[in-house]
């Protein structure tokens, strides 16, 4: 059996397979153990534990999580567009992201990002290079040619690249590779965009 911390303990059946570990919720979210054990420490996830003190987590509780952290979600920081195919990456940048003040959008798409920006320019452009039909060198082209080479700050993923001076020499300001260290993006998202 399992406990919940706080005033409204209650009984859990620790066995269910809708309760996950420390570890199998993080990797649910596609994030550090160490990122969710912040998220619960600071009240963003129902933690659960069981009488040996172990963290436990409801999966409806995370994915209730991730559609309040969603594109929906209200902030007041520095806008950051993440544009990238892979849902579950989206997510897992924008909840770290979030979690430090920033406000994000989201695109699944080169096309769909194009036209975020057309609703509100971003502060700064989050964008993965390989992704199907337009790519994320195009979409850089694009951003230039309709916003101006400076004008919004644009750091670019992939796992392909070779290295950071190939997305600079497109126009870049920044260049982070696959898979990554969350504090690494933050840290580079600080940089060019305070909050």
């Amino acid at each position: 059996m399992a406990f919940e911390r706080g005033a409204r303990a209650r009984q859990v059946p620790a066995e269910s397979a809708d309760w996950l570990t420390l570890g199998a919720a993080a990797k649910y979210l596609g994030v550090a153990q160490s990122t969710i054990r912040k998220w619960s420490d600071v009240g963003r996830v129902p933690t659960f534990y069981t009488p040996g003190g172990h963290r436990r987590y409801r999966r409806r509780d995370l994915d209730a999580f991730l559609e309040r952290s969603g594109p929906a979600a209200t902030s007041t920081g520095p806008l950051v567009l993440i544009v990238d195919d892979d849902e579950r990456l989206r997510h897992y940048v924008r909840a770290n992201l979030e979690l430090e003040g920033y406000s994000v959008r989201e695109a699944a798409s080169a096309e769909a990002g194009l036209e975020a920006l057309e609703d509100q320019a971003p502060d700064l452009i989050l964008l993965d290079v390989m992704m199907p039909k337009v790519d994320g060198w195009e979409m850089l082209r694009r951003v230039r040619e309709r916003h101006g080479v400076d004008s919004i700050p644009v750091i670019m993923f992939s796992g392909k690249v070779d290295s950071p001076e190939e997305a600079e020499a497109h126009g870049a300001q920044g260049f982070i590779g696959k898979p990554f260290d969350p504090q690494q993006l933050i840290e580079s998202t600080k940089q060019l965009v305070p909050v």
